[in-house]
């Protein structure tokens, strides 16, 4: 399909345009504005080995991914987007096509638990070396780097402690080790951040999340700056099969277009929610890089649109915490994010649980929401009703 990034003396399209009509002609049959569901395993060929259009195989590829595909490469200002099963599976698939027995990786400290796992318990047996820095050194991240570092991989946002990494300074240190620069862009969405036009070379997402924003599909995609890395990952895509089904492509694809006046919503409700835990007596901190003492709070407005709907608390104990947890009525109480509706979790004994007892234990007081985008002052009277003395 045709791609609606711009030559040099075109006019350039704004992210909600492409997020509409990147990769999603009309359907030349019928006119149907919205790509159709292409519930197909196979196609008939014109010959032996004469593919119509390239399609030979829903593993390989199937018209509804194509659409999907396209339009995430168009809103990452890539070259090529590939959809997957899971977010998981995206990692995996890159990890498995960049990464040799005896490479080494460098993670964030502060990584989401379902990646440190793939990492300790799948990777690592297999001979990929990992170690975790904090991203928000720059030079702990040099001095982490080894002659056998193949990738330096990031959150930022991180999951669940909302720090926050300098990207162009992190892929000029890839550079320098030769290694490839992967961000993960799942808290702050293509609509927030940029991660290819500020340096890296591979985006991840768990298009579970903001991308496909309503908590009914889940996905995962990378989406790529160079095209021979692309072709790479789209042979390991089709070999190790865990690709995108036509209607989840098509359930994503619909999310995409409604994200940019989701995520203006998501953001000014976690705006309004961190002033007042900021007050909140109850509250011992507040993370949010929209709040100016933040440490990466300069960078984060530098490389960000918005400071996006995540906000992570610290209670006075784990017992406090998880408390909070369990009294709220709106938010609820659930794993994943970046649906319409709020979320509340407890890291500790939930998303990132895999990760107990190793260097990326988070601390147990901590409770992370997932700001959604019903009426903020609802959300404030919940959260108020749950906290110790809240009115």
């Amino acid at each position: 399909m045709d791609s609606l990034v711009p030559m040099d003396n075109e006019v350039r399209h704004g992210f909600s345009t492409l997020a509409i009509h990147g990769g999603q002609e009309a359907d030349p049959t019928t006119g149907a504005v919205v790509p159709p569901i292409y519930q197909v395993s196979t196609y008939k060929q014109d010959g032996v080995g004469g593919l119509r259009g390239g399609y030979e195989y829903s593993r390989s590829a199937n018209p509804t991914r194509t659409a999907l595909e396209a339009a995430l490469a168009e809103v990452e200002s890539g070259v090529r987007g590939l959809a997957f099963a899971s977010g998981l599976a995206a990692e995996d698939t890159l990890l498995r096509a960049v990464c040799r027995p005896g490479d080494h990786v460098v993670i964030p400290n502060d990584a989401y638990g379902g990646t440190y796992r793939l990492f300790a318990k799948v990777a690592e047996p297999w001979g990929i070396e990992f170690d975790p820095a904090p991203l928000d050194d720059v030079a702990a991240v040099r001095a982490a780097v080894r002659p056998n570092t193949k990738v330096i991989w990031l959150e930022t946002p991180t999951n669940p402690l909302l720090g926050i990494a300098d990207i162009p300074a992190l892929a000029a240190v890839a550079r320098d080790a030769g290694a490839l620069l992967v961000v993960d862009n799942t808290f702050a969405s293509p609509y927030l951040q940029r991660p290819l036009q500020l340096g890296a070379d591979v985006v991840v997402h768990s298009t579970t999340k903001y991308i496909g924003g309503h908590s009914d599909v889940v996905g995962g995609a990378l989406v790529v700056s160079d095209a021979e890395l692309g072709e790479r990952l789209a042979f390991h895509q089709n070999a190790m099969g865990a690709v995108a089904g036509p209607f989840d492509a098509w359930l994503t694809l619909r999310g995409l277009k409604t994200l940019s006046v989701r995520m203006d919503r998501h953001c000014a409700n976690a705006e309004r929610i961190v002033e007042m835990l900021e007050r909140h007596p109850a509250v011992r901190e507040v993370l949010y890089p929209g709040l100016p003492g933040h440490p990466g709070h300069e960078i984060a407005a530098k490389q960000m649109k918005a400071f996006g709907g995540m906000v992570s608390f610290r209670m006075e104990s784990e017992e406090a915490a998880v408390a909070v947890c369990e009294r709220t009525r709106l938010f609820t109480l659930g794993e994943s994010l970046g649906g319409v509706e709020s979320l509340i979790e407890h890291p500790g004994r939930m998303t990132h649980a895999s990760a107990a007892g190793s260097p990326l234990e988070v601390p147990g007081d901590l409770v992370r929401l997932s700001v959604g985008i019903e009426d903020a002052d609802d959300l404030i009277r919940d959260l108020q009703r749950a906290l110790p003395h809240g009115s």
